[in-house]
């Protein structure tokens, strides 16, 4: 049962890894106008962000204080900042 449950975890661990590295990526990609011009932090601002979220979210538990901080300044990414990027042509 414990072999299912740490299973389920190291999914869970790789889902939130693939979509930190995706995150960084895009907000690496896109140009730094496009954050001025969509009213957002600065591209270097997000990508820090996102950089220190995707170490934080590597080293510590995602149950951990820090490690939620890190997922939640992900998921600020994808809802906030990239659809408001896409629509400045960004």
């Amino acid at each position: 049962m414990f072999g299912a449950v740490g299973l389920f975890f190291k999914l869970v661990w790789l889902a939130i890894l693939a979509v930190q590295v995706y995150a960084l990526v895009d907000a690496a990609v896109r140009p730094p106008v496009a954050y001025a011009a969509a009213g957002k932090l600065t591209k270097q601002a997000w990508v820090s962000i996102l950089a220190v979220a995707l170490v934080v979210g590597q080293l510590l538990s995602l149950f951990s204080v820090l490690g939620l901080a890190a997922v939640v300044a992900t998921i600020v990414y994808f809802v906030d900042v990239r659809p408001a990027l896409r629509r400045v042509g960004g």
